[in-house]
């Protein structure tokens, strides 16, 4: 039976709210109630996006939150909670085995020099905004990250080192929202103004990769192209991916827990720790196709499975509260990350 211990009135992805118990443990059985209803969400959204083109992880969201009145259900808390927080950290160390040093350094130090700088200022540029509109630097640095790395995947790796109390689940699904629609758009778009500017395929190639936000999406804009800009994509794309480790752990020193002094590495998430393991392994071994092909098919139902439990876990009263100004950030860091993705395409490619 599950423990009857007080529920948080905001649903606490990352098992750091006051309210919670921190030790509490629940028998096997008790996962499967909230984990089935996520694996239902999933599929549904999965057989949307293959017939519709819709974007997976955005259908992912919707449906979870289409789902939200389960959430009134305390036995599925366990497995969606589950979902949402440990299916979420081994997705984020698999990404890992996608990337490799070798592609990074293809790029050249000088482009590497840009795509990091970019990747810094958009996510500078969304704690600004937020400041702005007085919703605060953690959640701009949330809603800037998520736009300066890989969308909904930086998203919820970002929130879960900043913790609930500095970005509530309301915030966090807003964040994914927006950045899935945002990444859609852009995916849409692009591709028709690198033609409208006469952009080479290297160039039209980095822009897309350097500029949109979700990894699938880059991809499927850049190939959609040409093939030659959509190799440039991919390598670009994945090194803003690479650069999810260090920009976790900046965070990490940037808001240190509570009671705690600023933390160096060795407070590093084992997550981020195990991203580095599996990259530095894909760069320095061969490792067999099937077993890379298996692992972005794994990574994708990883993240898929935590973005649904996430929507089904939101709380729409407080979702619905943050106002069409939050997502204020997002759309700054869009637009900030395609014009310096842009340049950087006119001027070094």
């Amino acid at each position: 039976m599950v423990s009857s211990h007080k529920v948080p009135a905001v649903a606490d992805l990352y098992g750091d709210l006051l309210e919670t118990v921190p030790d509490v443990s629940y028998p096997l059985s008790a996962y499967f109630p909230g984990l089935a209803i996520t694996v239902l969400a999933s599929l549904a959204a999965a057989y949307l996006s293959e017939h519709y083109g819709a974007p997976l992880m955005l259908m992912g969201l919707l449906i979870g939150l289409a789902f939200n009145f389960a959430n009134g259900d305390a036995r599925l808390h366990p497995g969606l909670g589950f979902a949402s927080k440990t299916l979420l950290r081994w997705g984020i160390v698999l990404v890992g085995l996608q990337i490799t040093f070798g592609q990074i350094a293809s790029l050249g130090w000088v482009a590497l020099g840009a795509i990091v700088a970019m990747v810094a200022i958009v996510t500078l540029s969304g704690a600004a905004a937020a400041r702005t509109i007085g919703r605060g630097a953690a959640f701009g640095t949330l809603a800037g990250g998520a736009v300066a790395i890989c969308g909904a995947s930086a998203a919820l790796a970002i929130a879960s080192v900043l913790g609930e109390k500095r970005a509530s689940q309301a915030q966090l699904t807003l964040v994914l929202v927006a950045v899935s629609a945002a990444s859609a758009v852009a995916m849409s778009l692009y591709p028709a103004l690198a033609h409208s500017l006469h952009l080479s395929d290297k160039q039209a190639g980095f822009l897309m990769g350097a500029s949109i936000h979700d990894v699938a999406q880059a991809l499927g804009a850049g190939y959609s192209y040409s093939p030659e800009a959509g190799q440039t994509a991919t390598i670009v794309k994945l090194t803003r991916v690479a650069l999810l480790a260090p920009a976790l752990t900046v965070v990490a020193l940037a808001f240190p827990a509570e009671g705690e002094t600023k933390r160096g590495l060795i407070g590093l998430p084992w997550f981020v720790l195990g991203f580095l393991i599996l990259c530095a392994i894909h760069s320095l071994f061969i490792v067999p196709e099937p077993a890379l092909v298996g692992a972005k098919s794994a990574t994708t139902a990883l993240l898929l499975l935590a973005v649904t439990a996430t929507g089904i876990r939101s709380p729409m009263n407080l979702l619905l509260e943050q106002g069409w100004r939050a997502s204020v950030p997002v759309i700054v860091a869009t637009l900030i990350s395609f014009g310096l993705a842009l340049l950087a395409a006119l001027m070094l490619v």
